[in-house]
Order: C-alpha cells, then structure tokens, then sequence
C-alpha cells in the first residue's frame, strides 16, 4: 500500500466548496463530498489498496454526535499520508447574497436571519479554520482563479515549495479574511489626487513613477523585504505550503498594487517559493 496525497475541504456553507471540489476533479483528485467523518477510517482503508494516491475529501463538518467530529477525525490520521485541510472562507455580504439569489437554505437556519445563521456557522466551524493549513478568502475570486490557487497550493512535485501570493486591496471595501500579514500602505504618495493619474492603476508606469518619488517607498520596501526573507524559510521548515501577504490602500487602485508587484518580483527568482500577485479591486482592469 503507498501513501496518499490528502486534502481536506472545509469551509463556510456558500464559500464555495463544491467549486473547490470540482476544481480538484479537474486537477486528477479523487473526490469525496459529504463524506461522514465516523467513516473516515473506512474509507481511507479502501484508497489504500487502490491505485488512487491524491484524494481531496469534503467531510460532512456539521452532522456531529454519531456521524463523528471532522476536526477529530482529522487528527486521528495516523501513517505516512501526506494531509492537508483546506478551510474556504468569504465576506458576510457575499453568503448572504448568495444564499439570496440562489434560495438556497443555510443547514444552519433554523430560525432568526441569514446573518445569524453565518455568525453560527463561523463559531461552530472556528476549530477547523483554526487547523487549517490553507485558508482561501473567495469573495472576489472566480472559478478560474479558485483553481489556480489550488493547483498553486496542492500540486506538489519535488521539493516543497512555498507558495507566496501578494495580494493588493482597497480598505474601504473590506479586509480579505486570508491574510496571514497585512501591510497598510496608505503613508505613501497618494496618486489619487493628481487628476491625470486617478483613472490609471499601480500596474502604470506613471503611476509607478509618482509613489517610487515618494522618500518612504525604497525604505520600507527594504525593510518589508528583509522581514519577509526571515520569515518564509522559517515557515517552510513549519510546513506551510501556501501563505498570503496582503497590502492595503485607501482604494486598491494605487500604491497597494504597486508595492505587491514590487515584492512580487523582488521573490519571484527565490527557487524556494511560488509566487503570484493579485490585484482583489482591479479585476479585469489594464
């Protein structure tokens, strides 16, 4: 019997999990959804045998008393299986949206609103995010974007590699809920209030211009930078796989942008990570 590749998929109800299941197909996983965790063992037995070895399986996270606890049936894994959870978060205001207009009904909805069935559902599943090994923010990622990331973080051959994705953001319009650091930007020269400039983005040369003659920038790119270069290798001995550096502006159209494709390209020649940039407010701007 050889090992298996397994990755469990947790998340908020609505933040997408079937998405991710059917992105893992797509990638050559054997999928498993709405599996209860008391048969965990079971099934695992039966993989073992088989010549199936990347499995991605969504547990049935809220059956609970004689179904099992997904969280303890995680942690019950023993052997030389490679496991990794995978937690799928979003925005209050997309899963109320969701649930909305596809008239789905939350499983926690027994009474009360929409809103009230989410917050229960952030309480009762907290340990699973808690143990999470990737957590993924998919309020403005769409499905192509959802398998990107995934293969970015669970296609594995060779050495591990850590996977850096540098994300930019407006605070006005919320903090992404992947972050693991979070950098605010809004010190910096502000391109907003040059009239020529304010239609344009961070990915302009223009705009690059005007925040690089800002005497803040180089400094602090340095010093994000070296804290950065201590701190990957030393979560890639922890064994992390995936992490997400996010940057805030004002509006996600400027400053943030440019300084997480400045990083991004300061790592991007580092053999030991992955790296990628996304720009959360500017999807499908030039």
């Amino acid at each position: 019997m050889g090992s298996l590749r397994i990755v469990f998929v947790t998340g908020l109800s609505g933040a997408g999990l079937s998405q991710a299941i059917k992105s893992f197909e797509d990638l050559g996983f054997y999928c498993i959804e709405h599996l209860p965790p008391v048969v965990l063992g079971a099934a695992l037995s039966a993989l073992h045998d088989s010549a199936v070895r990347d499995v991605a399986i969504a547990l049935d996270v809220r059956t609970g008393g004689q179904f099992g606890d997904a969280r303890r049936a995680i942690d019950g894994i023993t052997g030389a299986n490679d496991v990794k959870v995978l937690f799928l978060d979003a925005s209050d205001e997309l899963l109320v949206r969701r649930f909305s207009e596809t008239r789905r009904r939350h499983p926690l909805l027994e009474a009360g609103s929409v809103r009230e069935a989410i917050e229960a559902d952030r309480r009762a599943l907290a340990p699973l995010r808690e143990r999470a090994d990737v957590v993924l923010d998919t309020t403005n990622l769409t499905h192509g974007a959802l398998k990107d990331r995934l293969a970015a973080a669970f296609l594995r051959d060779g050495p591990v590699r850590l996977t850096v994705t540098f994300v930019s953001f407006g605070f006005k319009f919320g903090v992404p809920t992947d972050l693991n650091m979070m950098f605010d930007v809004r010190f910096l020269r502000n391109p907003n209030y040059d009239d020529r400039l304010a239609p344009l983005t961070g990915r302009n040369a223009g705009v690059g211009a005007f925040i690089e003659a800002d005497p803040s920038l180089e400094p602090f790119l340095s010093r994000v930078s070296d804290l950065l270069e201590f701190l990957f290798p030393r979560y890639r001995a922890e064994g992390k796989t995936q992490l997400t550096v996010g940057f805030g502006c004002t509006g996600g159209r400027h400053r943030s942008v440019y300084v997480a494709r400045r990083l991004m390209q300061h790592f991007a020649a580092d053999p030991q990570l992955t790296v990628a940039c996304e720009a959360r407010e500017l999807e499908g701007a030039a």
